[in-house]
């Protein structure tokens, strides 16, 4: 038995196969992020531009496109992230495609990666390879997509409908719980962009969900300038808060200032000014301005002219949590909770 699973360890690592909830969970989810960026994310941001200018290369032909490609985008995504063969790389793409027909981005990702490891499993295992490693991708790929995509996805829409339906409920409760969560998930090393995709967040949850990112990454990049300086502001604000990751872990205390922050404007979010946003924006906070691009699709039909719209974003996106989470980590820092160093980068180019 011990020469057994010796033997079958020893093949998993000849075929760089790792079960692994950091592997699947949070390197793979963080590349299925990227492959809905490239596709239906991008795509909306150029919608919404050709619709403003009327430029029907972009909303007419463009976006219907990037839409369809959204499935064999996470497929690529995810087979490049599991170090996947050519064979296997280029025929992520039906696998991807088959999950996204029928469990939406959930089925993508299940079926893209069980597709993925069992092509790697067969890869450059007989002599016919460029017909068995692309066969077996594809078919398990479809297989998965038709049986446990449909019902994954129900699954994440339902649990998307019920976080909704309760921050419509309990605005206020839901509204610091939700901003609270989705902010540190996207300080996190998993990607938040890709949880709320899975739920279909959108309206005041979204919104509430966004304000929280926007707390993490405006809150950490104003809180540690003295540290880090425009470099800082410009890695964290535009980048991403997950570089405070190690020294969270170092001291914990200094994630406290972003998450309170979280928690005090989720529900001003959700009761004062209603803010709302797409299931593409609602997790991305101010990542290359996607969380406020996103919140001005969604909140253009709300009765609010575009000024409006633009004040409320700065407001809530960037000058709130500025400000709230500058004030909270100054009294940390007096009362030596938080100390000189704690919220240093190492952002050198070597």
């Amino acid at each position: 038995m011990l020469a057994t699973n010796q033997a079958l360890q020893g093949f998993f690592a000849r075929k760089n196969i790792d079960f692994s909830f950091r592997n699947y969970f949070i390197h793979v989810m963080s590349f299925m992020a990227l492959g809905l960026f490239s596709s239906l994310l991008i795509g909306s941001i150029l919608n919404t531009v050709g619709i403003k200018f009327g430029l029907p290369l972009l909303s007419e032909t463009l976006w219907p496109i990037a839409k369809q490609m959204t499935g064999p985008a996470i497929g690529v995504a995810i087979a490049y992230a599991l170090k996947a063969p050519p064979l296997v790389l280029f025929s992520a793409t039906t696998a991807g495609a088959a999950g996204a027909a029928m469990g939406g981005p959930v089925g993508a990702y299940i079926a893209a990666v069980i597709a993925t490891e069992c092509g790697k499993l067969v890869a450059n295992e007989t002599k016919v390879d460029i017909l068995v490693t692309p066969a077996v991708t594809v078919v398990v790929g479809v297989l998965v997509g038709s049986w446990v995509g449909p019902h994954v996805g129900a699954m994440m829409l339902a649990l998307g409908d019920v976080i909704m339906s309760a921050t419509h409920l309990q605005p206020l409760l839901m509204g610091a719980v939700v901003a609270v969560l989705m902010g540190m998930a996207l300080t996190l090393p998993i990607s938040s962009a890709a949880i709320a995709i899975m739920l279909s967040l959108n309206g005041l949850a979204a919104g509430a969900a966004t304000v929280g990112c926007c707390a993490q990454m405006v809150g950490f990049a104003v809180m540690s300038f003295r540290e880090n300086r425009w470099a800082g502001v410009a890695a964290q604000g535009l980048g991403t808060s997950m570089l405070q990751m190690p020294n969270i872990i170092k001291n914990p205390k200094i994630w406290w200032p972003p998450i309170l922050t979280s928690a005090i404007l989720g529900p001003v979010a959700t009761l004062v000014f209603e803010m709302q946003n797409t299931p593409l924006g609602a997790g991305m906070g101010t990542s290359g301005l996607v969380g406020q691009i996103q919140t001005y699709i969604a909140m253009e039909g709300a009765g609010l002219s575009d000024l409006d719209i633009y004040k409320v974003i700065i407001i809530m996106h960037i000058f709130a949590p500025a400000v709230l989470t500058l004030v909270i980590s100054e009294l940390m820092r007096k009362i030596g909770w938080i100390k000189p160093g704690d919220l240093t980068l190492n952002l050198s180019s070597k």
